[in-house]
């Protein structure tokens, strides 16, 4: 029944088992981030159009997700503030239903200035539901199926690439504005979805798990400890005193910095040097970030299983040494001046780089405690929102300056390599800080 998603499969939660409360919460959420992200992509597949209609410079254009995530990430604190406070599932479902809106307003503007508005407010509203939708993963599911999890739910940001193949053909055979109202629809539904979903008490899995060698018979709830929340900022500088966590954000910025540009160009570069219609454009693009994507998760979830325990840190291992082989490729991508080896190439990075996918997010909720888990998203989220800020940007006015797309992508592999770097360095803390939380739940 509608009404019990997310309840236990048995009527009591069984620490050993591994999807406890069902897989019903990853797929409701799985849809949030898809629905979330298809939404997102399609200016990037419907931007020539968007350009033609109302002549404004390539520079302008890349403010626009620049502007949007300086917005997302203004909202990126105070969201984790409310996820660690707060019902996790109305909070996503309202701010669902309020991007839903924001949609409705992206495809009747009657001007660039509202337009800019729209997609601005949207991804302020877009950026709330992420802490809660982190922290809610970690207490349906343990620390054995985490990688599983995380890695679903992640893979739709780059399943967006769906959004672009939509957003380009729907241009070309209708209008661009026909996609944001085909939008709405989904939008609603799952916001209705999202608020039956039933919500977990936090930190029970944790404990539970922590116990379950001491209890074998652990498998019924245990009252939840009455811890009152530390203030914000104290909380803040708790979340900031891991360095597993400060070694993932910091190389997962640095690493969206140089996708963002080069992703949300990849259509324009496509139309301009390879002298393709639209539409193939951004059907290829969304082939690519799909097809790549899950293949690299599929990969990253089968190295995270096996590499989990038996390597240190070995999840970040798979990871950070998929980034940074999947940057290189990228590079050697860029040389290339036939559209045919250039998107094999460019698949081939993508699928590298999506190894990162299933195993980074799954490495934070095991190195963060349960009542913090919300902000230590929301670090994330801030984090990587603001590398996504600047990358369109940046390779906007290179274009405007130089003539040329490919000035400001050739520099953006830079950022993208330290990053893969950075999440290879946090395999030094990693199970220490792991250790720390289980054993802060067992106490």
């Amino acid at each position: 029944m509608v009404g019990t998603l997310g309840s236990p499969r048995t009527g009591a939660i069984d620490a050993r088992a591994r999807a406890p409360f069902g897989w019903a919460p990853l797929v409701v959420l799985f849809i949030v981030g898809l629905v979330d992200r298809i939404e997102s992509n399609l200016l990037s597949g419907m931007l020539p159009a968007i350009q033609k209609e109302w002549g404004f410079s390539d520079t302008a254009a890349g403010s626009i997700p620049t502007a949007a995530a300086l917005a997302a990430a203004v909202v990126a604190l105070p969201a984790g503030y409310l996820a660690d406070r707060f019902s996790r599932t109305r909070i996503i479902a309202v701010v669902v239903f309020l991007w839903a809106v924001a949609t409705l307003g992206s495809g009747l503007a009657t001007g660039f200035a509202m337009f800019y508005l729209m997609r601005v407010l949207l991804a302020a509203a877009e950026n709330i539901d992420n802490p809660a939708a982190g922290s809610l993963l970690a207490d349906y599911y343990p620390p054995v199926s985490r990688a599983k999890a995380y890695g679903l739910t992640r893979v739709t940001t780059y399943l967006g690439g769906i959004g672009t193949i939509l957003g380009g053909v729907l241009a070309d055979a209708f209008s661009w504005r026909t996609a944001f109202l085909v939008m709405v629809i989904p939008g609603v539904l799952t916001a209705v979805l999202v608020w039956f979903l039933r919500e977990p008490r936090r930190g029970e899995l944790d404990r539970l798990v922590a116990n379950a060698d001491a209890d074998p018979q652990a498998t019924v709830p245990t009252p939840e400890p009455i811890v009152p929340k530390a203030p914000f900022w104290q909380q803040f500088r708790q979340v900031l005193s891991i360095p597993t966590l400060v070694f993932v954000c910091a190389g997962l910025s640095f690493l969206t910095l140089g996708l963002a540009g080069i992703f949300f160009w990849l259509p324009t570069l496509m139309v301009r040097g390879f002298e393709v219609s639209t539409g193939r454009a951004a059907l290829l693009s969304g082939l690519i970030t799909v097809a790549g994507t899950l293949t690299g998760t599929l990969v990253g979830s089968w190295l995270g299983r096996k590499w989990h325990g038996t390597r240190q840190g070995g999840r970040l291992l798979a990871g950070g040494g998929g980034i940074t082989a999947g940057t290189l490729v990228l590079a050697g991508a860029f040389a290339m001046d036939s559209i045919g080896a250039f998107t094999a190439l460019v698949l081939v990075a993508c699928s590298l780089m999506s190894i990162a996918i299933p195993n980074m997010t799954a490495c934070l909720a095991d190195v963060v405690p349960a009542s913090a888990r919300g902000l230590g998203f929301a670090v994330l989220q801030l984090l990587i929102t603001a590398g996504a800020a600047f990358g369109p940007l940046f390779v906007g006015i290179a274009s405007d300056q130089f003539g040329s797309l490919l000035s400001g992508m050739y520099v953006l592999v830079i950022p993208m390599l330290v990053g893969g770097l950075l999440t290879l360095g946090a395999r030094a803390s990693f199970e220490r800080d792991a250790r720390k939380v289980l054993e802060a739940a067992r106490h």
